[in-house]
This record gives C-alpha cells, sequence and structure tokens, in this order.
C-alpha cells in the first residue's frame, strides 16, 4: 500500500517534474521575450536619450534666439521713440518752415535769404516774377550778380555780416526794367547764437521815384501855372459877374412877371368871388363863373412856369421840419372840397393809423405834389371817385418810408403816352389841353418834387377807366413835437373881434382886402404904404398885419424890419405877394415875417392863416434858431460821417502819408471852427467867408457828404452878401457839428494806423 502510495506519489512528482519544467521552459521562454524586449526597450530608451539630448540642445537653441528677439525688440522700442520724437520735430520744423515760408512770399518786394558767402539760399516769388528766373536756376548762385553794380551790391551784402543789419542800401536790379530798390536788410542766428546767413528785402522805389519826379515836375509847372492861373481867376470873376447878373436879371423878370399879372389877377379873381356871393341872375352868374374859370386856369399856368423855373434854376430846396402828417393831408384836402362839389365827384381819403404822428420832411412841397395830383385828378374825372391813400410802407428805428397814391375814375391815359406823362408840355392827347385845359407841367413838377428827395413815382393808367399815380417817400422820425399847422383850420363863426391892418398901396386890391375881411366879420383898417402902417401902429391897436410887399415911399420889408428891430413889435405879419419866387419867400422870413400867402388871394387860405396866428401865435422866423439836438438829428450823429476811400485810394493805404493827411487835417480843421463861430457870433463876413472857403477842399479829402460842401458854399455865399438869417444860423452851427465831429473820428483813425505801424 505503502509502495503504491510512493508509486503514485512518484507519478505525481514526475508529472509535476513535467509540468515544471514545462513551465521552466515556459518562463525560459518568456525570458528570452522579456529580454529581447528588454533590449529593445533598452534601444528605445538609448533612442530617447538621444533625441532628449537633440531636445535639449534645440531648447537651448531656441532659448538664446528669444533673448537675442527680446535684446532686438528693446532695441526697436528705442528705435520707435527716436523715429516719434523725430517725427515731432520734423512736423515742428515743418510748422516754422511754412510760416517761414509764409513770410517770406508775404513780401511783395524782392526778398532772398543769403549765405555767409553771398550765395542765395532761399527767395520769394515776387523775386522770379521781378527777375524772371526760375528758383531752381537762382538757389545756389552769387547774389549780387542780379544787380547792375554787382560790386556796390557785394559791398552792401558784406557790410551786412559785418554790422549784422543795413537800411536803405540803395541799388538797382538787373531785370528788363532796371528796377530801383532800396536794399534793406539783417542776419539770423542759430541756437548757439552763430551767424548762418542773412534776409535781405529789396523794397521796389520805383513809384516813389516817379511821385518824386511829378512832384518836381509839378512845382515847376505850378510856378508856370499861378501866372495863369490869375489870369484865368480875372476872367472867370468876371464871367462868374456876368453870370450872376444873367441869374439876377432871370429872377428880376419872372419877380416882376409874377407880380404884374399876379396883382391885377388878384382884383379880378377876387372880386369876381365876391360878385358871385351876392344875387345875380342866372346869366350873371354863367358869365362870372366863366370869368373866375379863366382866372383860375391863368393862375395855374402862372405858378406852373415859375416853379419850372426854379427847378431850372436849382431853387428849388426843401425844408425838414417836425410836422403831423394826418393833420396836413386832411387840411390840404379841404382846399378840393368846392371844387368836388360842383363836379359832384367823391373825395375819398384812406389813412393808415400806423404812420408814426410826427415826421421830418417838407410839408409844404408834399402838399405842392398832392395838390398837383388830385388838381390833376379832378381836371380829367368828370364822374366817380377820387381815392388819396397814404400808407406805411416800410419803418425802422430812425425813418418811415410812405407810399401816397391818387386813383381817379377820369378819361385815363393812352399806353403809348404814358412813358413821357411826366415831361415837360405833355398832355395824354393833342385834344387834351383844348378840353380840360392845363399846360402840361404840373406832373413835370411833381417829378421834379419828388426824385430830389429820393423818392420814386410811377402811374397806372386804362383807357376811360381811370388813372393811379403813386409816390413813396422816406421821412425821418423824430420825438419832437410838430410845428404848429396853421396853414388851414376849420371856420369858426364865434372869432370875429379880430383888428386886420392892410397895408396896400392898390385902391383896388385895398377894396378887394377890406371886402374878405367884411365877411369874415374881421375889423379892417388901411395903410397905403410901410411908412403909414408904421404910423398907425403907433396909435392903434391890432391883432395882425397883412403886408404887400412892393409899395411906395416904404415897401413891405422895410417896414416890416421898422416893426421888428425898431419897434420891437411881434405882433403877427402875413406877406402878401405876388411873386412866390423863391428870392421873395426867403427875404419874407429874412426880415421876420410870419407867413405869407400869394396873390390872388385864397380867401379860406387867408382866414385859415390869419385865425392860426392870432388864437396860436407862432414864434418868430428870426427867433427860431436851432438847437444842437435838432442838428445832431440832421446830420447823422451816432453814425460815422467820414469815409477815407478817397485818401486810401490817393495815398495808395501807404500808412504814412495817410498819417499825414489826417494829422494836417486835424491841424488845421479846429482853427477853422473857430473862425467860423466867431465869424458868425460877430458879424466878421470876411472872417466867416474865408472860414467856409477854407473847409470846402477837405470836405472831399476824408469824405464828408456833398450836402454839406454845398451847405459850405452857401454860408460862403451869405457871407458874401452879408446876409444874416436863421438859415445861415443853422448851417454854420451843422458845420461846426459835422467838422468837430470828423476831428473825433479821424483822430480815431490816426492813432489806429500808428499803433499799426508799430
Amino acid at each position: 500500500m505503502a509502495k503504491i502510495k510512493k508509486d503514485d506519489e512518484l507519478i505525481l512528482a514526475n508529472k509535476e517534474l513535467v509540468f515544471q519544467n514545462k513551465e521552466k521552459e515556459k518562463r525560459a521562454a518568456e525570458l528570452v521575450v522579456a529580454n529581447k524586449e528588454l533590449a529593445f526597450q533598452t534601444e528605445e530608451k538609448e533612442k530617447r536619450a538621444a533625441e532628449l539630448l537633440v531636445a535639449n540642445r534645440e531648447l537651448a537653441f531656441q532659448n538664446n534666439e528669444k533673448e537675442k528677439r527680446a535684446a532686438e525688440l528693446v532695441i526697436a522700442n528705442k528705435e520707435l521713440v527716436f523715429q516719434n520724437d523725430e517725427k515731432e520735430k520734423r512736423a515742428a520744423e515743418l510748422v516754422i518752415a511754412n510760416y517761414a515760408r509764409g513770410l517770406i512770399e508775404a513780401s511783395r518786394d524782392p526778398l532772398f535769404t543769403i549765405s555767409p558767402l553771398g550765395k542765395i539760399t532761399d527767395l520769394n516769388e515776387a523775386t522770379v516774377r521781378v527777375l524772371g528766373l526760375s528758383r531752381k536756376k537762382l538757389i545756389s548762385t552769387d547774389f549780387f550778380d542780379y544787380f547792375t553794380d554787382s560790386k556796390k551790391a557785394r559791398e552792401g551784402y558784406e557790410e551786412v555780416f559785418e554790422k549784422e543789419f543795413v537800411a536803405d542800401y540803395p541799388l538797382t536790379l538787373s531785370d528788363n526794367d532796371h528796377t530801383e530798390v532800396l536794399f534793406n536788410g539783417s542776419v539770423y542766428k542759430d541756437d548757439k547764437g552763430g551767424v548762418v546767413g542773412a534776409v535781405v528785402v529789396a523794397r521796389v522805389i520805383t513809384e516813389q521815384k516817379r511821385i518824386e519826379k511829378e512832384l518836381i515836375e509839378a512845382k515847376v509847372f505850378a510856378e508856370l501855372a499861378t501866372t495863369i492861373a490869375e489870369e484865368a481867376k480875372i476872367k472867370a470873376e468876371s464871367a462868374t459877374r456876368i453870370a450872376e447878373n444873367a441869374v439876377k436879371a432871370k429872377q428880376q423878370f419872372l419877380s416882376n412877371m409874377s407880380h404884374e399879372i399876379r396883382t391885377p389877377m388878384n382884383a379880378i379873381i377876387g372880386f369876381t368871388k365876391v360878385v358871385l356871393k351876392t344875387n345875380l341872375t342866372e346869366k350873371q352868374k354863367e358869365y362870372l363863373s366863366a370869368i373866375k374859370l379863366s382866372g383860375d386856369a391863368l393862375i395855374v399856368l402862372i405858378n406852373d412856369i415859375l416853379d419850372l423855373a426854379k427847378v431850372d434854376a436849382g431853387k428849388m430846396t426843401f425844408e425838414q421840419t417836425p410836422f403831423q402828417m394826418s393833420v396836413s393831408i386832411s387840411a390840404m384836402l379841404h382846399l378840393f372840397e368846392t371844387k368836388i362839389q360842383e363836379k359832384n365827384l367823391q373825395l375819398v381819403k384812406v389813412y393808415d393809423e400806423k404812420i408814426p404822428k410826427v415826421l421830418v420832411g417838407d410839408p409844404i412841397r408834399l402838399h405842392q405834389i398832392i395838390l398837383n395830383l388830385v388838381s390833376n385828378a379832378v381836371k380829367f374825372t368828370t364822374k366817380g371817385k377820387i381815392t388819396v391813400s397814404v400808407n406805411l410802407f416800410s419803418e425802422n428805428e430812425e425813418s418811415a418810408t410812405i407810399e401816397f397814391s391818387v386813383k381817379d375814375t377820369g378819361i385815363g391815359i393812352p399806353e403809348a403816352k404814358i412813358k413821357n406823362i411826366f415831361e415837360n408840355f405833355q398832355q395824354a392827347t393833342s385834344g387834351t389841353s383844348r378840353l380840360y385845359g392845363g399846360t402840361g407841367l404840373g406832373l413835370a413838377i411833381v417829378k421834379q418834387l419828388v426824385e430830389p428827395q429820393g423818392g420814386t413815382i410811377s402811374v397806372q393808367s386804362d383807357l376811360n377807366q381811370g388813372s393811379t399815380f403813386s409816390f413813396i417817400l422816406t421821412f425821418q422820425k423824430t420825438v419832437a413835437g410838430s410845428e404848429s399847422d396853421n396853414r388851414i383850420v376849420e371856420s369858426d363863426k364865434e372869432i370875429k373881434n379880430i383888428n386886420v391892418l392892410v397895408v396896400e398901396d392898390i385902391p383896388l386890391n385895398q377894396l378887394l382886402m377890406k371886402t374878405l375881411l367884411d365877411d369874415f366879420g374881421f375889423g379892417c383898417d388901411i395903410a397905403g404904404n410901410g411908412k403909414i402902417a408904421i404910423e398907425k401902429l403907433e396909435t392903434n391897436p391890432y391883432d395882425i398885419i397883412l403886408m404887400d410887399l412892393q409899395m411906395p415911399v416904404m415897401n413891405g420889408f422895410e417896414a416890416t424890419e421898422h416893426i421888428r428891430n425898431i419897434m420891437n413889435s411881434k405882433i403877427p405879419i402875413i406877406a402878401l405877394t405876388a411873386d412866390v419866387t423863391t428870392v421873395d419867400v426867403t427875404k419874407c422870413k429874412e426880415v421876420g415875417m410870419n407867413d405869407y400867402i400869394a396873390k390872388p388871394v385864397d380867401e379860406k387860405l387867408l382866414y385859415s392863416i390869419i385865425v392860426g396866428l392870432v388864437k396860436s401865435p407862432v414864434t418868430l422866423i428870426t427867433e427860431n434858431i436851432k438847437e444842437k439836438k435838432d442838428v445832431e438829428t440832421y446830420t447823422g450823429k451816432g453814425t460815422k460821417c467820414v469815409d477815407l476811400s478817397f485818401l486810401n485810394r490817393r495815398t495808395k493805404s501807404d500808412p504814412t502819408l495817410m498819417m499825414e493827411m489826417i494829422g494836417l487835417y486835424l491841424e488845421q480843421t479846429p482853427p477853422l471852427i473857430t473862425a467860423l463861430r466867431e465869424g458868425f457870433k460877430n458879424k466878421n463876413w470876411e472872417l466867416l467867408q474865408s472860414a467856409a472857403h477854407k473847409m470846402i477842399p477837405s470836405f472831399s479829402i476824408v469824405g464828408i457828404g456833398m450836402e454839406f460842401e454845398n451847405m459850405a458854399k452857401k454860408v460862403q455865399d451869405f457871407a458874401k452878401g452879408q446876409k444874416d438869417n436863421e438859415e445861415l444860423s443853422s448851417m454854420v452851427l451843422q458845420l461846426v457839428n459835422i467838422c468837430a465831429q470828423a476831428c473825433d473820428e479821424l483822430q480815431e483813425e490816426f492813432n489806429i494806423i500808428k499803433n499799426k505801424i508799430k
């Protein structure tokens, strides 16, 4: 049993041994494989080690390259900062260079920059233009080669570098015109004070040389011309006297003609009106109406001819007085009431309430314009209505522009005639004068009254439908009150206790005036001449005097002067004049008359003036001296009165010449202002005439308006004729103010120019 066990164990042991041998073989095989794997891994490790070595070398190389790049980046950043600094420097240098170029090109005269060796380093376009060579050809060439005397030019530039400047060194450019110049130069330096070069300006003096030559020639010719001028002056004075005598003769003729025609017409028309108020048969009224109509037509003709003569002679003057336009228009239209009623027409007034209450202008001339237009409308209208419209056209702080129109429903004007309707002696058709009467002068006179005041006039018309005449005038505004408008007032039956002294030498006219005054209910006393009138005034009280102008023994002017100056009386005096020329009206004002009325006398106007003066006496014209504030309004104080355009052109804007001319005006004018004042105050006519005469040439030089030059001439004429009146007083005051204002403005201009030169 035991042997069997051992055999079994041996078998098991053999099997175990066989198994273990097999396992050992497997392990040996696995070991061979493992060895191979180990050898492979070892080989791979060796490869990895070799690759790691290469990688380490590459990493070291890359790190080295990165350090190089970092160092290069630092250098690049420094370079960028440097370049930015350089760009800023270049930009600043470019601005400076452009500024310097601008300064160089600003010179109208040739300008060079030259090196210490005399080489041209830069120049302006004026140099290129004058020398006729391009910039490229001129740069780096010798400066002194471009002057006719190169040696003198060399000495000039050497003097610049020696003294560091040179002034007004005369040279002549070698251009086609051999332009004369004054060489002015100075050196310029670098930051360390070293001289780099010089800037040279060759100021062209051709014009100055020409003027200098002309002045020399002018002096020579002036001496020759003085003798000729003296002879011409004598001839001119003679011709002037002849012309003045001719004008006076013409004026005297018009005055005499007016007086001689108006005096009988005064009686004819006046007594016709008186007789028409009495009990008459129809036939008698018809005849008398015809006489009155013919007389009225003749008076219109006389007025038109005299007005046209005044326009042609330049005697038409325009006042600047405050007045109420609405009152003035209404009063004037009252004159047409009778005529409108006779023709069974309707007169309509349309007035714009936005028009300022008081305006400054010439109400008398405005009356004359509207009177002509309305008379024209009444004449050519047989049925319908006449509309007078006054509208505000435009307005600003200083003035108001008014549009006036007179519209009728009359015969109208053919289209072919409209363009000539404002010419002398023009009417719509050849039969118009025969059918309607008139001279064709009324519209011509209207145009001559509107346009010299800066206005315009126009007409629109349809044949057989009617016409509309329109005109536009500008009036100054004022805060002053209007002058008493007593030319037309409403009839007041309660006013009876007015005693009138009529001074008239013609018995027929004495009777007419007495008849008219009796109708008014006024007391009347008659004096045959001025001397009798004075005697009556010394013993009897009167409220007003009606004074004829042309009388024997003592005329109306002499009598009025005696009443005002010897008797010191302020009694209202109305001139009765058959001469309505400017001369007579002006003389009436000079001697102290309060108003005037033309013969033939309009009884409504006569009544109105008498009542107006007695109820509301006005200040005598000789005492109505304008205050300074009125004159300032007239001269436009507050706006500049001088205009230096002429002086700029004459001096070519040369500041030195400008200052010299202005300085002369400031030096000579104040003494002239003083002389003007003293001459007028002391009635030193020679001094006044001399001061006005010396003022006249300077007005145009400093640009003072032509109206003041004309005013000074008028003062000169008044002083020459020794005429002392309100107009002279006003003109002297205006001239004093405008010259004082001009001195103030010119002193400012002088200071401005002086500061610019500095």
